[in-house]
């Protein structure tokens, strides 16, 4: 739906289990419809669409494609956005690091990607822009030198230049503009705002750019200018505010650098300060309920020193909280964002505000998606209606900027 006259609201389909077409169709006639019924009855409302290879492949066959168009259509929604990440199952079995496979060095992630830019340039409106979000390259700890982590980032940029080409292409011929997003990620190979930029400046902006310019044979210049168009950046506010990135300074940063914010993702992390009531001991006690199998929780443990660590998942992160000089936690445990306490922890939910009120005042993305997809993970006391709850937070996100347009926050 329309939060501006430019810019298009929704949330990620990644929330509902299922990985074929069928299965997904269901469920945005299932959740969409009444969603749509309930917070846009008489204007059109957009779906961010998640498609596994296996739907995508599905789409594509027969005539599903351009009867999902005139569903869409029948029904007054339209679909704006698509996660590309998840290239697989992503809900009911271990999923952990197995996110990122196949990750960008690999043709099966080239070729997945091409399968939704193909979906997405039929399904998209004429005059709105299309965006995919998609993994930070690979996942970090499967590289053990800095020798293996350039040469994931030279193949990616081989293979993202590829699509960028495709892209330009579809812009020139078909009038319509894609973009893909990178969604940098804790323990993704771009995991910082930094890494993002160093990623961009020094492989994509350079080799990217000149085996581009023999893509398309334009001008190195124009080649640039091509990446910049149609590379963008996918600004997840929980996997930033877990860096103990402030996401303003963010926002920021990619601005003077004069690299595009392609999506916001909405989305709240889990966090622990000893500032908070609760003791150390009864919060480390109260976490263990996060340290679930599905999902890679990364955490991030700020110190009294200032300084940083790093854990692969939560549970060694739990151990460290009492050790001396623990400040703070911030855990990859995707919240409800209408929730700035969690019983005994607090969330970021205030990054949200910042991005949010960094966003009403400079448009600096066309896209905004709610991203909770960790529902079916949340402790049982916190199972609620899942269509009330994309509600409510579609709800709160609309709720936040008519307070910022008001100067009530």
């Amino acid at each position: 739906m329309l939060v501006t006259p430019n810019s298009h609201l929704s949330y990620c389909t990644n929330i509902h289990s299922g990985e074929s077409w069928e299965e997904i169709f269901t469920n945005i006639k299932s959740y969409c419809l009444p969603v749509k019924e309930n917070i846009s009855p008489d204007k059109p409302f957009g779906i961010g669409l998640r498609l596994s290879n296996q739907a995508a492949t599905e789409l594509l066959s027969g005539n599903r494609l351009s009867d999902f168009k005139s569903w869409l259509h029948t029904n007054n929604m339209y679909v704006f956005t698509i996660n590309g990440f998840p290239y697989g199952n992503f809900h009911g079995e271990p999923v952990k690091d197995h996110v990122h496979l196949p990750d960008w060095t690999s043709t099966e992630r080239l070729d997945y990607t091409v399968l939704l830019i193909s979906i997405l340039k039929e399904l998209l409106p004429s005059g709105i822009e299309g965006s995919i979000s998609t993994s930070p390259l690979s996942y970090r700890h499967w590289f053990k030198t800095e020798e293996d982590l350039v040469t994931v980032k030279q193949k990616s940029t081989q293979h993202l230049v590829e699509i960028t080409a495709l892209m330009v292409k579809i812009n020139r011929f078909c009038k319509k503009k894609l973009h893909l997003n990178i969604e940098p990620e804790p323990d993704g190979i771009i995991e910082t705002s930094d890494e993002y930029i160093q990623f961009f400046t020094d492989y994509l902006l350079k080799e990217g750019a000149s085996q581009l310019a023999v893509h398309l044979k334009c001008t190195f210049t124009e080649a640039q200018q091509h990446i910049r168009e149609h590379v963008q950046l996918c600004f997840d506010v929980c996997h930033f505010a877990v860096g103990f990135e402030r996401s303003e300074d963010v926002l920021k940063k990619m601005e003077s650098h004069g690299l595009k914010i392609g999506k916001i993702q909405i989305s709240a992390a889990l966090q622990f300060n000893t500032s908070e009531k609760a003791s150390v001991k009864e919060a480390q006690n109260y976490l263990h309920a996060f340290d679930e199998s599905t999902y890679l929780h990364q955490a991030v443990i700020k110190n009294s020193d200032g300084s940083i660590q790093r854990f692969e998942d939560l549970g060694p992160a739990i151990v460290s909280m009492g050790h001396p000089g623990f400040e703070e936690l911030r855990t990859h445990f995707h919240v409800p964002i209408f929730l700035d306490q969690f019983e005994l922890l607090s969330t970021t939910q205030n990054e949200i505000i910042n991005t949010l009120q960094y966003w009403y005042e400079t448009e600096c993305s066309l896209h905004l998606e709610v991203e909770t997809y960790t529902w079916d993970v949340l402790p049982d006391h916190f199972q609620t209606n899942i269509t009330e709850s994309i509600e409510r937070e579609l709800k709160w996100v609309t709720d936040t900027i008519n307070k910022i347009k008001n100067k009530q926050l």
